[in-house]
């Protein structure tokens, strides 16, 4: 039996686009203005107050 390679996709911060590591401290919501698109920020944009853009409507938060 062959043996199957597992991969992890990571998903990545909607601020700077960088992979976000699991139990990190980071947070997750709906998009503040249109409620559709999931916003992720990793703990040093959240910490850093760095922006970010929902990509569906273009709202625009810290």
């Amino acid at each position: 039996m062959a043996e199957r390679a597992s991969t992890l996709s990571l998903v990545t911060c909607t601020s700077c686009g960088k992979p976000i590591p699991p139990g990190t401290g980071s947070t997750k919501f709906l998009c503040p203005n249109c409620g559709e698109i999931q916003i992720r920020r990793c703990v040093k944009c959240r910490k850093f107050g760095r922006s970010y853009k929902c990509p569906k409507c273009g709202f625009v938060g810290p």
